[in-house]
């Protein structure tokens, strides 16, 4: 792969549960390139949402590091990882979206905390909406919107400060194969025009063989195997890259006689 943008070294994570140390990320170490569509697979309960918060630092690793673009994540001080976690957009399965505020006001939050001024704020709102095909629902309420609109809100939102990395964590699960798809498309187009580097963290392999270039297989807290999405998809070596291909390969056959996914 190219020079990695973002670079993983030796990260672990664990959690107290009913007095219990759970340890959930053993050790990981991954480089991922700048502008590419990298995807992170695992069954529940892999790690993958801790990995995702721990990039951002929405979580702080018992250990390791986590450099993005020659800064090491994991020694900010507050104010440096507020200004840094600006480049970082984030969407979610459940969208996580405020059902009191419009779609306009939802995608101006973060620019709202920044204190952007109004002017500007109106500014960037309708340029993102435009991008996600929002400009007509500016007005409404989540409420009001499917689906695959809530989810475009929600990228939308985290491409308001203008990124350099969207962390997308399993979110297309809600959704149904073709509203999926089309977020998907969305996702692409956006790393095509902006240049955006974008992790698709999920458990879908119909995702991650539809949008990206580059994978790794997260299975009980460890990266089991890491390369390019066709290799691994062709002859998967890791415990869990068989069986999700094995599953993959037996719903793809019986999709014959009825619907198919992505």
């Amino acid at each position: 792969m190219e020079k990695p943008y973002i670079t993983i070294q030796n990260l672990s994570k664990s959690f107290t549960v009913k007095g219990e140390r759970l340890e959930v990320l053993k050790g990981i170490s991954l480089e991922i390139p700048k502008g590419d569509v990298f995807g992170i697979i695992g069954l529940s309960g892999a790690g993958k949402s801790t990995l995702a918060r721990c990039i951002n630092r929405l979580e702080t690793p018992d250990a390791g590091r986590v450099v993005i673009d020659g800064v090491d994540m994991t020694s900010l001080s507050k104010s440096q990882l507020r200004k840094a976690r600006q480049k970082i957009g984030m969407i979610f399965q459940t969208f996580n979206l405020f059902e009191a505020k419009t779609v306009y006001k939802n995608i101006a939050f973060p620019l709202a905390i920044r204190g952007i001024k109004k002017a500007e704020r109106d500014r960037r709102v309708k340029e993102i909406a435009e991008v996600v095909g929002l400009q007509d629902k500016l007005t409404a309420y989540p409420a009001g919107l499917s689906g695959g609109q809530k989810q475009r809100v929600g990228i939308a939102r985290a491409l308001a400060n203008n990124p350099d990395i969207l962390l997308s964590d399993e979110a297309t699960s809600a959704l149904d194969p073709q509203t999926t798809l089309s977020i998907l498309e969305l996702l692409k187009d956006i790393n095509k025009t902006m240049g955006l580097t974008i992790l698709l963290i999920t458990h879908e392999l119909d995702v991650i063989k539809y949008t990206t270039r580059n994978m790794a297989v997260l299975e009980d807290g460890i990266i089991s195997e890491t390369g390019k999405t066709r290799d691994i998809f062709a002859n998967p070596n890791s415990t869990t890259g068989k069986m999700f291909l094995k599953v993959y390969s037996e719903l793809q056959e019986s999709s014959v006689e009825g619907g198919s996914g992505i």
